[in-house]
């Protein structure tokens, strides 16, 4: 049989028996793990020592079995950590709390009546009433039963809260109308805070039946009288017609009060003037037109203080 019968009757041999060719082994170790095999035990172990390997492996607890996390593992948060964190966030509750309560709150206990474009409170709800550090005179008028204390709010055109540091006279005045009230007039000066007008009050508004309504705090400026509105107080008085003349209970009721003012202020019928007398205005009529009954009055106020 030649060679090439040979060779040909090994490689049917071969194919029929499934038997793996001869191949030369190669000279390094293959480390690639073998079906069946455990990882990390290279295939070209012996078999007990493959077996001993898995088993050095599963008596490892699952933390060490376990890989390192990329970058050391998420640590737990410090406790001081989070008390501090805690602690900023009840602050900062806390802080607007305040601040919407006290400063930007409805009531305004701080800051005042929020402001909405139109009137900051309506006339019923908005405290008018003066600061606690009054006058030894405005606190006393408080303690008459025979003055209304009726305070216009704060505004620019007619009780702008500005202080009068001395008194040195009274100003007589009588309003512009004829037959209306005190009330009416006073409700004309706190409208101005919204019509904006014009700018003119009194501290005091003496009525047609001789009640006296007081506008504006005898230690604040009122705008009455020109360039002593800065010093003195103003008496504005109703009547019932264009003469200007005064009724009887307007007449009284004046003299009581300028009296009693003059007393309070250390002050005599000579420091009692018309407005006619600081700008010239006829104001009041009555009194311009008639000398003698100016006269008569301040007379009338002298005796009162007696």
């Amino acid at each position: 049989m030649n060679g090439d019968q040979t060779e040909e009757k090994r490689q049917q041999f071969v194919s029929e028996s499934k038997i793996e060719p001869f191949t030369e082994m190669s000279a390094e170790p293959s480390t690639e793990p073998s079906v069946g095999s455990s990882v990390g035990s290279p295939a070209w172990l012996p078999y007990e020592l493959q077996i001993q390997s898995t088993d050095e492996q599963s008596d490892q607890s699952p933390e060490q079995q376990a890989p390192e996390p990329l970058g050391g593992g998420v640590k737990s948060i410090p406790a001081v950590l989070k008390i501090t964190i805690a602690a900023v966030v009840v602050i900062v509750v806390a802080f607007a709390f305040f601040w919407e309560f006290f400063y930007a709150g409805g009531q305004g206990y701080i800051a005042g009546p929020r402001k909405t474009g139109q009137r900051q409170e309506s006339e019923e709800t908005q405290d008018h009433s003066p600061p606690r550090n009054r006058s030894k005179v405005q606190d006393a008028l408080s303690d008459l039963d025979w003055v209304e204390q009726a305070f216009l709010p704060i505004n620019a055109n007619s009780r702008p809260g500005t202080p009068v540091k001395k008194v040195n006279a009274i100003v007589i005045h009588y309003i512009g109308n004829p037959a209306t009230t005190a009330l009416q007039n006073r409700n004309y000066f706190a409208n101005l805070e919204i019509t904006q007008e014009t700018s003119v009050s009194s501290n005091f508004i003496v009525g047609l039946d001789g009640e006296i309504i007081q506008c504006v705090p005898v230690d604040e400026v009122a705008y009455a009288s020109n360039n002593r509105n800065g010093d003195t107080i103003s008496i504005e008085l109703c009547h019932p017609d264009e003469t200007g003349e005064f009724t009887d209970e307007t007449y009284s009721s004046a003299v009581r009060l300028t009296a009693w003012l003059c007393g309070q202020y250390g002050l005599t019928s000579k420091d009692v003037i018309r407005h006619y007398d600081v700008s010239g205005k006829i104001c009041p009529k009555y009194y311009v037109e008639n000398e003698e009954a100016w006269e008569a009055f301040k007379d009338s106020v002298a005796a009162a203080m007696m």
